[in-house]
C-alpha cells in the first residue's frame, strides 16, 4: 500500500476517533503515526538514514524528508545523517556547523510486515500517553477521598473501578473483616498514586486515619471552611479512634459541632467506618492537658513529661488503671499515637513505691559518702537534694535553712563533700591517664576528671577524637525505628548533659582545632538563649501538671 494512494485525510479521522476513545491529545496520536511511518521509511531506505515524517495536521498529507546535520568532521560518526562543512556548501554555499540540510524524499510502499509494525508503534505511543494522561489525573486527588465500584477480588485485595482507571484496595488496607462482591459502591481514600513499567498504580485505603479525617472534613462543613481544624488522628481500623480537634471561633465548640444534632454528623462516619467507635477530643497547646484529654474516659491524677526522652508518665487512682489501659491496651495504645509520645501509665501505689526507693537511694548515697547518720541523710533528700555537687557547692543559706542545721555543721558537711568529690577526681584523672588521655582533652574546659575518665573508656582520648564526635554520641538521643522509638545511650549521658551543651562543646574543640569559623560558635551561643525560655516554660507547665 503506498501513502500516496490512500485517503490522506483517513489519517486525521483515524487520530481523532483513537484520541476521543482514549480520552488524549489528538496531536499525540498523529505524533505516533509520524514516529511509525519513519520507522517503516527507515527499514526501506536504510537505519543509518535519519528519516523524518510530517503530516499535515490540517490535509493529513504525509512528508518524509532525509536530514543531514553539518558536523566538524573530526566528529563525524555517521556519514548517512551527517555532512562535513565542505560538502555542505556544495549543497548550500552559506551553510554553518550545527545547521540540519533537509532533502525531500519519495513516500514508502507498506508492506504487510511495515503496516503491522507501524501499528504496534502506535498501539504503544497511545498506550504511554493514556497511562501518563491517567497518572497526572490520579496524582493531584492524593490524599481525597474517591467514590469507586467493586469489579473484582484477587487474593484478596479489590480492583476498585474509579472512572478512568482502575485502583487496588490491598486487603490490609480494608476494616476488619469487609467483604464486598462485584457492582458493589465503595469509598475509599487515595493513599499513594505511582508511575510504574505496567502503568500508573492507585492504591487505596479504609484504614488510613485520614481516610476518617476527609469524612468529618466532607461531613462537618465548619472544618471543610477552615473554623474547626483537625490536629491529630488515631486509629484502631474497625474498633476504635481518636481525634483532636480545635476551633479557631470562640463562639463554636469543636467537640458538639463534630458530633453534630443528635450525634447526626459523628454517626455518618461512624457508619461509613463499620461502626468503629469514635472519641472526639478538645486538641490543647499544653501536652499535659492534650494527654489528660486524650485519656478520657480515664481519670488522670498527676502528669510528668520528659520532653529530651519523648516520654510521659501517667499516673492515675488503682481503679482507674483498666480504664486507662483499655482492651489489649487500646485506649493507652490511641493516646500515645496521638500525642506522638510513649505513655507510662502506673498506679499511685506505684508511684508511692517508686520515690521511696528514690528516697532510700539517695538517702543511702549520703550515708556512705558523707559519714553521717540516716536521720540527717533523710533531711537533706527532703529538701531536695539529690548529689553530692549539689551539697558541696550550694550557697550555705540553704543548708542552714534546714531544721536542726547550725554553721558548723553545714560547713562540716560541704567539707566532707568536697574532700570526696576531690578525691573521686584524682581517681578518675589517674585512671583516664593510664587508658592515654591527651593533655589537651585533660585540659579542655567543660569537661569534669568522670567526664574525661568516661570519653577515654570510650576510646575518645585526644582533643581531636572529641571534636570527630556528634552530640548524640556525648548526650543520647532517640532513633524511630520502624514506627518505634529506640534509646541511643550517650557516653556522657549519666552526667545528665544535654544535646545542645554537647553540640556547643564540640563546635567549641573544632574551632580551638581551627576547624570551624568563630563566626559559627557565636551563632550558636545566640540560639540556646530562646531555646531556654522554652525550656523553661515548658519545665513550669509540666510542674504545674
Amino acid at each position: 500500500m503506498a501513502i500516496t494512494s490512500a485517503n490522506q485525510l483517513e489519517l486525521l479521522q483515524t487520530a481523532e476517533a483513537v484520541a476521543r476513545e482514549k480520552m488524549i491529545d489528538p496531536d499525540l496520536v498523529i505524533q505516533a503515526m509520524e514516529d511509525s511511518l519513519a520507522r517503516a521509511a527507515k527499514s526501506r531506505y536504510g537505519a543509518e538514514l535519519d528519516i523524518r515524517v510530517h503530516i499535515d495536521r490540517k490535509t493529513g498529507r504525509a512528508t518524509f524528508t532525509r536530514v543531514r546535520t553539518v558536523t566538524p568532521e573530526e566528529e563525524i560518526e555517521n556519514h548517512s545523517a551527517q555532512l562535513t562543512l565542505d560538502q555542505a556548501k556544495r549543497i548550500k554555499p552559506d551553510a554553518e556547523i550545527g545547521e540540519e540540510l533537509i532533502d525531500e524524499v519519495p513516500p514508502v510502499e507498506m508492506g504487510r510486515i511495515a503496516a503491522q509494525s507501524a501499528k504496534q508503534v502506535i498501539l504503544q505511543k497511545v498506550r504511554e500517553a493514556e497511562r501518563d494522561r491517567q497518572f497526572e489525573e490520579f496524582k493531584d486527588r492524593k490524599g481525597t477521598i474517591i467514590n469507586g465500584i467493586v469489579k473484582r477480588e484477587e487474593y484478596g485485595n479489590i480492583v476498585v473501578d474509579i472512572g478512568r482507571g482502575e485502583g487496588v484496595l490491598r486487603r490490609n488496607e480494608k476494616i476488619g473483616r469487609e467483604s464486598y462482591r462485584p457492582n458493589d459502591r465503595i469509598r475509599c481514600y487515595i493513599k499513594d498514586v505511582r508511575r510504574e513499567a505496567r502503568g500508573p498504580q492507585v492504591f487505596l485505603s479504609r484504614t488510613d486515619p485520614q481516610f476518617m479525617a476527609e469524612l468529618f472534613k466532607m461531613e462537618v462543613p465548619e472544618i471543610y471552611d477552615g473554623i474547626i481544624e483537625i490536629k491529630a488522628v488515631a486509629r484502631d481500623p474497625g474498633s476504635r479512634a481518636k481525634i483532636a480537634v480545635i476551633s479557631y471561633d470562640g463562639s463554636i465548640d469543636p467537640v458538639g459541632a463534630c458530633v453534630g444534632m443528635r450525634g447526626s454528623r459523628v454517626q455518618a462516619v461512624v457508619n461509613e467506618l463499620q461502626g468503629e467507635k469514635i472519641d472526639i477530643i478538645p486538641w490543647n497547646q499544653d501536652q499535659a492537658t492534650f494527654l489528660v484529654n486524650a485519656l478520657q474516659p480515664a481519670e488522670v491524677s498527676k502528669v510528668v513529661i520528659d520532653e529530651e526522652a519523648g516520654k510521659i508518665e501517667v499516673v492515675v487512682p488503682d481503679e482507674q488503671l483498666s480504664l486507662a489501659i483499655g482492651r489489649r491496651g487500646q485506649n493507652v495504645r490511641l493516646a500515645s499515637q496521638l500525642t506522638g509520645l510513649d505513655i507510662d501509665i502506673m498506679t499511685e501505689a506505684e508511684e508511692s513505691q517508686r520515690r521511696q526507693a528514690e528516697f532510700a537511694e539517695r538517702t543511702q548515697l549520703f550515708i556512705d559518702t558523707l559519714n553521717i547518720d540516716e536521720m540527717m541523710a533523710q533531711l537533706l533528700v527532703a529538701e531536695g537534694f539529690t548529689n553530692l555537687e549539689e551539697v558541696a557547692y550550694v550557697e550555705q543559706d540553704e543548708l542552714l535553712s534546714i531544721d536542726g542545721f547550725d554553721e558548723d555543721t553545714a560547713e562540716e558537711l560541704q567539707a566532707r563533700a568536697r574532700d570526696f568529690l576531690e578525691e573521686q577526681n584524682r581517681k578518675a584523672l589517674e585512671h583516664a591517664r593510664e587508658l592515654g588521655v591527651e593533655d589537651s582533652l585533660v585540659q579542655f574546659e567543660g569537661l569534669t576528671p568522670q567526664m574525661v575518665e568516661a570519653l577515654a573508656e570510650d576510646g575518645v582520648k585526644t582533643l581531636e577524637d572529641f571534636a570527630t564526635c556528634a552530640d548524640w554520641e556525648l548526650a543520647g538521643g532517640w532513633t524511630t525505628v520502624d514506627g518505634e522509638r529506640q534509646k541511643d545511650e550517650g557516653v556522657l549521658e549519666k552526667f545528665e548533659m544535654s544535646l545542645e551543651e554537647a553540640q556547643h562543646l564540640i563546635m567549641t574543640a573544632r574551632v580551638m582545632l581551627g576547624w570551624v569559623d568563630p563566626a559559627e560558635l557565636e551563632a550558636l551561643d545566640a540560639e540556646p538563649e530562646e531555646g531556654e525560655a522554652l525550656e523553661g516554660a515548658a519545665a513550669e507547665g509540666a510542674e504545674e501538671a
